[in-house]
This record gives structure tokens, C-alpha cells and sequence, in this order.
């Protein structure tokens, strides 16, 4: 049976818009769920950053009750670094009031870290010991590597200078090359380094080749080989995030009232 030309087009175009529509509702059907996996994601990624949780082996429910008991989120104003009052620290996203133009605005033109936009508010999650007090800070990064933009979280100790663990959450870049910015045993060797120098100027680095252990190197970690645009992207994007533009003023802060 041979079928006109009209015919065709027409049953290719009812096919088309039958599997389009298929296609938008489980869309829309999954959006739930996908937001909520992400958030389940980034909930364990602030948790194993401070080793509370091992990635590999937590559960959702072991997440989400560790995570309710031992996280505190706090929203600070960047410019002042003091808390933020009427904004729900639970539904707040730093990444989207950087991108609403009534709220948001311009990074800094020419910053290392290529950040484009920037938020009013950031997004502090404090960790808590059994008795209340905060044990650990944790601030979300992000800054251009080589062929993507890095986002992460910096755990930093109760002195607001000490690194307690750093990790990514969400990159594209070469596996086996800036993609070991995920190896374990690169991750390890974050712990100790300081995020300032004696004069107080964000000199965190990763460096080019082997620097030694965080006594020996307390400003620098290891660089990955064969990834140098990758770890220059990592290291403009912490000098970033921890200096005056960034969380600056709130780390400031923490630091005074230490004495």
C-alpha cells in the first residue's frame, strides 16, 4: 500500500507531538524527585566533607536524620558577613538570588575565580556538636576549571582559618586529569591547611608538583598531574570564596569573637 505524501507528513507530525508530550509529562512527572535527589545529594556531600558520613555507604534516611541534628544553616550577609534576618535558611539558594537581577549582581570584573554573577546573601552551614556549640564551618564554592564550572563545599574548624575538608559536588572536568579532584587521596590531604597567611591574606594554593604535609606546606596542597588549569581554578576559586568578596567578612567575624 502506498501512501500519499500528506498522509506521511501528517502521521510523522501526530507521531512527533504523541511522543513530545510523553516525553514533557515525565518531565514534569520526575521534577520532584529530581530535586529532591539533589538535595539529598548536596546534603551528604556537607556531611562527608567533615567525615560524617561515608558517600559510599549512607542511606537516605541516615542522611537526612544526621544531617537535621548536627547541621545548622545560617544565611549571612557577604558585604557585612553578619546574619541575615527574614530569609528561611532551609529553602534559601545563593544560586538563585545571584541570578535575580533585583537582588543579584555583577562579580567583580577580571576575578581569577570567573564567577559572573553574585548573591546578596551566602549560605553558612554550621556544624554542631551534641552540646550545641559550633564545631565546624562549611561554605559552598564554585569557580571556573578547564572546560567547566566547579561547585563544591569548604569545611573550615572553629578558628575560621583552618581547612577541615574540601569536595566537589558538581564539575565536568577530565577524568583522570582535573577529574582527581574527586580522588580520595587527593581530598585527604586538605585537612590542616590554612586558608590565610601570617598577614592574613587568603593564600590557599594548590600547588605545582608535591609541597609535603600541611606543617611543612601550610598555605599549599599538592597540585594533580597533568591538570594545572584545573588546580588554578581550584585555587582562584578558594581565594575567592574565603576572601573579601566572598565569605570574608562572616570568616572575619567568627575570628573576632574568638579573641
Amino acid at each position: 500500500m502506498q501512501f500519499s505524501t500528506g498522509y506521511t507528513f501528517g502521521f510523522a507530525t501526530v507521531i512527533c507531538v504523541v511522543c513530545g508530550i510523553g516525553v514533557a509529562g515525565s518531565a514534569v512527572a520526575l521534577k520532584d524527585l529530581q530535586d529532591a535527589n539533589a538535595v539529598l545529594d548536596r546534603q551528604t556531600k556537607v556531611l562527608a566533607v567533615v567525615g560524617l558520613v561515608d558517600e559510599s555507604t549512607a542511606t537516605p534516611e541516615q542522611v537526612k536524620d544526621l544531617f537535621a541534628k548536627r547541621i545548622k544553616p545560617l544565611v549571612v550577609e557577604l558585604k557585612t558577613g553578619k546574619p541575615a534576618e527574614g530569609i528561611d535558611a532551609m529553602t534559601f539558594d545563593q544560586s538563585v538570588e545571584a541570578k535575580d537581577p533585583a537582588i543579584g549582581f555583577d562579580a567583580p570584573a577580571g576575578n581569577k575565580a570567573k564567577v559572573l554573577r553574585m548573591p546578596k546573601h551566602g549560605l553558612v552551614y554550621q556544624v554542631v556538636g551534641e552540646s550545641g556549640k559550633v564545631e565546624r564551618l562549611i561554605i559552598p564554592v564554585e569557580g571556573k576549571g578547564l572546560w567547566s564550572t566547579l561547585y563544591g563545599y569548604l569545611a573550615i574548624e572553629s578558628d575560621a582559618d583552618t581547612i577541615a575538608g574540601l569536595t566537589f559536588y558538581k564539575h565536568g572536568e577530565t577524568p583522570g586529569l582535573g577529574g582527581e579532584v574527586d580522588n580520595p587521596r587527593w581530598k585527604a590531604l586538605w585537612p590542616g591547611r590554612k586558608i590565610r597567611n601570617a598577614k592574613g591574606v587568603p593564600t590557599i594554593q594548590v600547588a605545582k608538583g608535591s609541597v609535603g604535609s600541611a606543617s611543612e606546606a601550610p598555605n599549599k596542597v599538592d597540585g594533580l598531574s597533568g591538570a594545572t588549569l584545573t588546580c588554578n581554578g581550584v585555587t582562584y576559586l578558594l581565594q575567592f570564596w574565603v576572601g573579601e568578596h566572598g565569605f570574608g567578612p562572616y570568616l572575619e567575624g567568627v575570628r573576632a569573637k574568638k579573641g
